[in-house]
């Protein structure tokens, strides 16, 4: 007896089948009590971006708005059926650290490493967002306060300034 595969079988030119991999990527899965579509938790993917444009302005002594466009491009190939119909649009927010080193007058080499959150989608067929604009903001604040929450779980860090005690370490010294 055939054990059920969580793929389906296509047949293959030849006359044999092969294993549907899109069948398994576009089933409903569940993690913690939420239902979704796509690839499974814990797998991945692999992409390359085409030469793309950032530019960034600078608004406060710390603080740069940026804006960045480029197309990104799969490393392999979809499997065949498997994904959202073309013009499927997401709302991403993406909380990263970028390390930058200049190499020259004129060049810097960067890497970012970082977590993305999904906020909303519109599918292809649709003019609207699963969600509205207020919608979208309030699971931004939900997220962000989830990753203060951790962050001060993690280090032991209380961000209250009256109950704060002295750092053991030097004070950061700024030369002049």
């Amino acid at each position: 007896m055939r054990h059920p595969s969580p793929f389906h079988e296509k047949p293959t030119k030849k006359g044999g089948h092969k294993k549907d991999i899109s069948s398994s990527y576009n089933h409903l899965k569940r993690y913690k009590g939420q239902s979704y579509t796509g690839a499974a938790i814990g797998r991945g993917h692999k992409w390359y971006y085409d030469q793309g444009e950032w530019k960034e302005k600078k608004i406060s002594p710390d603080k740069w708005e940026f804006a960045y466009a480029v197309t990104k491009r799969r490393a392999g190939h979809a499997p065949e059926g498997s994904g959202v119909p073309v013009g499927t649009e997401y709302h991403w927010i993406i909380l990263a650290h970028q390390i930058v080193r200049k190499l020259n007058a004129n060049d810097y080499s960067t890497a970012m490493t970082g977590v993305k959150f999904k906020l909303g989608h519109k599918r292809a067929d649709h003019a609207q967002w699963n969600i509205s604009d207020r919608a979208q903001r309030r699971r931004l604040l939900t997220i962000l306060q989830e990753l203060v929450n951790e962050i001060k779980a993690e280090h032991d860090i209380n961000l209250d300034p009256t109950t704060e005690t002295k750092s053991r370490r030097s004070p950061i010294r700024v030369h002049e």
